[in-house]
This record gives structure tokens, sequence and C-alpha cells, in this order.
């Protein structure tokens, strides 16, 4: 067994280890039962330290990968219960009005509970903080700036940060104009004066299914119809259900995620995103693409954002940094292409600016390389934490439990066995102080009420190990 890591690279040589491991398995180079290398012998194969190769050995371990024998060894294992993914949803006939608001909000109070072991919110950076690098620029900041680092900020937003964010839109292949870009309140805003730009009370918005429930929520109280477009569990929106909606229906705007989507962590393929826009703008239908989730990929590229593909101007760009850097500072963006001037006349009367402090932390963050940097560790975390939760799983659910397997993100989806109530287990976690999401609030047509929603973007530690035991158990007595 011999590889060479990459003492270069920016990913832990653990991690590298790991890797090459798993990547012997799937290549049929090692088998189920093979004995793995002693610590000793592989550090010295690789050229890495013996504490390096005992760190990634229990990682495999944890994970179900691999078995530590007495007086043997390490062996590698058979996963005994592989785990089905979810079947594709059938195309919904009409659209329908939301109403999705109240138990929307029963969900929230649950999931705000610090009682709770909180496998219900999608936070991805509760798994791996920058909290202390951000609390260091923005003191920074402050001593620099003083009293103006607390003024307005003008109104679409501080323009050294949308430099910066013009910048890596550059990296992309993309050329935008920094003026082009409207720093917003967090992504909802964004999809909000997009959803305003675009549409009115009473018209259809064509939406991911299943959807994450915040949209939902918007198209709600913006008094709009919802018409359900099938997801698939690997590359996103099914095509041909997309084509066959737009003939049927008089779509005014689509509201999709282009590259990793909530709740099922699929990855739109790039030739699938430029064909999906070109169906759109030929139909003169604008698509507000959700980006939230577009730096959280396990892939090997990023996919890129679907404005790459526009000819017309049609596709209106939505991101933030609530997912991958601060939560609470809620800064997002909106690029909203030929709608520029009608989205800033919106977020005005909406909001007038946002935090002035925020976004110059940020955009400092981003200037001193350390948001790249700090990416890089958050996904390996995420990642890590995703193959520890499908082993738990895999290990201890009913073997006929569906689990996605999401290329980035933080959240898992997965269909209870038996068609069993979701709404009930729900209820059943919150006595034992778990917080899920069940599926149905993921679709408005009361779709997927055998399904939930759990994170894996938190810290992992025996609570969550217990937690799934739990769940498990509750399904089987449902």
């Amino acid at each position: 067994m011999s590889q060479v890591l990459n003492k270069e690279s920016e990913k832990y040589l653990y991690q590298q280890v790991i890797d090459m491991i798993k990547k012997m398995q799937k290549s049929d180079v090692l088998r189920v039962g093979d004995k793995l290398p002693s610590l000793r012998k592989l550090s010295q194969q690789l050229n890495v330290s013996i504490p390096t190769v005992k760190l990634a050995y229990l990682e495999l371990e944890r994970q179900d990968l691999i078995e530590a024998r007495p007086k043997s060894g390490y062996f590698l294992k058979g996963q005994a219960n592989i785990l089905a993914v979810p079947k594709r949803c059938r195309l919904t006939k009409d659209p329908i009005m939301v109403d999705r608001q109240h138990f929307i909000e029963h969900i929230f109070n649950a999931i705000n509970n610090p009682k709770m072991v909180p496998l219900g919110i999608s936070a991805p950076t509760a798994a791996y903080s920058a909290e202390k690098a951000l609390a260091r620029i923005m003191r920074q900041v402050l001593t620099k700036a003083g009293e103006k680092a607390v003024s307005y900020a003008p109104m679409d937003g501080y323009p050294p940060l949308k430099r910066q964010l013009a910048l890596r839109y550059f990296d992309y292949g993309l050329q935008v104009d920094q003026s082009e870009i409207i720093v917003t309140n967090g992504a909802q805003e964004a999809i909000a004066i997009a959803l305003k730009c675009v549409a009115k009370p009473g018209d259809v918005i064509a939406i991911e299914s299943p959807c994450y429930f915040g949209i939902i929520e918007l198209i709600e109280s913006l008094g709009m119809l919802a018409l359900e477009i099938p997801l698939c569990p690997v590359d996103g929106i099914w095509y041909q259900d997309l084509e066959k909606s737009i003939k049927q229906h008089n779509v005014k705007a689509c509201v999709f995620s282009t590259s990793i989507s909530n709740p099922l962590g699929s990855f739109m393929t790039e030739s699938k995103k430029k064909q999906v826009v070109e169906l759109l703008e030929s139909h003169d239908i604008p698509m507000i693409e959700d980006d939230v989730y577009g730096d959280l990929y396990f892939t090997e590229k990023r996919g890129m954002p679907a404005q790459k593909y526009a000819k017309k101007g049609l596709v209106l760009s939505c991101s933030s940094f609530s997912k991958t850097a601060a939560p609470g500072y809620r800064i997002g963006w909106l690029l909203a292409g030929k709608f520029s001037d009608k989205a800033r006349i919106i977020k005005r009367a909406l909001s007038c600016s946002s935090s002035l402090i925020n976004q110059w932390t940020l955009a400092e963050f981003i200037m001193g390389h350390q948001y790249d940097r700090y990416l890089i560790r958050l996904r390996e975390i995420l990642k890590c934490n995703k193959d520890r939760m499908l082993a738990k799983i895999q290990a201890v659910f009913p073997k006929d439990t569906q689990v996605t397997n999401p290329q980035g993100g933080s959240v898992l989806w997965l269909k209870l066995p038996n068609n069993k109530d979701a709404k009930e287990l729900f209820y059943q976690a919150i006595e034992e102080n778990i917080s899920i999401i069940p599926g149905d609030v993921f679709s408005p047509s009361n779709r997927y009420k055998s399904f939930i929603r759990i994170s894996y973007g938190i810290p992992w530690n025996k609570n969550i190990e217990t937690a799934l035991e739990k769940l498990s158990s509750m399904c089987k007595i449902l």
C-alpha cells in the first residue's frame, strides 16, 4: 500500500489518510475482512506520524467502516444495512395557495429551545465556528473606524464587501460589476425582494419539491401560488417535469437551489443547470436561484451560479453568509440582473440598509483570505459528520428506512419505515428533548408525511448518537 499524501494541501493529513482508505475500498483494492497495516507500518509507508494514522483509524472506526480486534489490529468492515435513497415524488397537478405558517411557528419554538438536541436546525457553522476570528476582526474595525463603524451603511451595501463579492463571482467566470450587487438582511430578504421584482399576489411560482420551508412561508406571506416540481436526490430538478409544468401552467417565476438543495442535498450538474436556464429564458420566465449552500459542497468543485448561463438577465442570484460564516450577522446579497433598479427601490422600502459593522467585518474576513481557509475546514467537518450520521442511521434504524447521501450542505432527508407518521415522531421527540423537522412542512400540498429532516451541522458528541438511537426506538413503536 503506497500513496503519497499531499503535505502542501490545506486538507488535514489524517483526512487524506481516511480518503485514501475509502478510495481503496471503492476500487476493490481493500475488501471486507482485509487487515489494515499497523499504525507504525502505515506511518512509515506514508511518511506521516503515528498519531496522524491513529486519528484516521479512530475516525474510520467511528464511521463503522473498520473495527479494532484485540491483539490483531484493524480490519475493514462490511456495512450490514445499506439504506436506500428516497424515491422521487409525483408531479403535482395544480398550483395551490400555501398554508404553513402556523405549524412552522411551532417548529421554530422547538428548534430554539436550548434544552433540545438540535437535530432540527440547519446551522452549519455550529459544527465549526468562525466566531473568534470574526470577533477579533470586529474589534480591529471598531478601533480603526470608531463611530463610523456603527453608522448607517449605504442602502445597497458596503462597497468593499460588494467588491469582494464581485471578485468571487469573477473566480466563477462571471463578470459582475459591484454596483449590480445589493446587500440584504440574509438570503431570505434577498429572495423576498427578488419575488417582488418578478411576480405579484396570485401569480404561480414554481418551487422544488421538497423545498426549504422558509421559501414556502415567504410565498404564502406574499399571497402567491406554489407549484411543486419534483427534485432528484442526486442532481436536482427533473427537467421533464419542469418542461411539462411550464406548458400546462402560467408560471411567472421559479425559485430553485442551483447547487446544493435543502433538504435533499442534491447537486445540480452544470449541463442540467444550463439546460434549465435555457428552457426558462426561452419562455421569458425569471429564475431566482437560492445559492446559500453553494460553498458547502463535498464534490470536487463548487457548482457555478446559474447566472453564468443567463443570456437575457432573467436569473436573480441570492446568497448569504448565514450558512457559511455568521448566521447572526444577517448579511446576504442579491444579484438582480435586469431587475436591479426595481430591487433597490424594494430594498430601501423594506429595511433601508444592512448592518455596516457586520458588512465591514466580513469584508475584512474575506480580504485576509481567512474566509476561504475557514470554508475548507468547515466542509471537512461537515462531510465527516455526515459520514458519522449515515453510519449511525444504517446501524440502528430499521432496514427499510431510506436516507439521502447529500453532496453538500448540513442535513439528511430520511423516509421513515412503513410510512410512519413523521409529525407523531416530531411530538414524541420533543418529549425526549430532541428537535427534528417533519417532512410535510417542506411541501405546500402536504406531501412527505413520513419524512423527516435531521441535521449533522452541529458539534458531534455522544448526545447526537444517543438521540439517533432514541429516534430509532421511537420509529419501531410508532
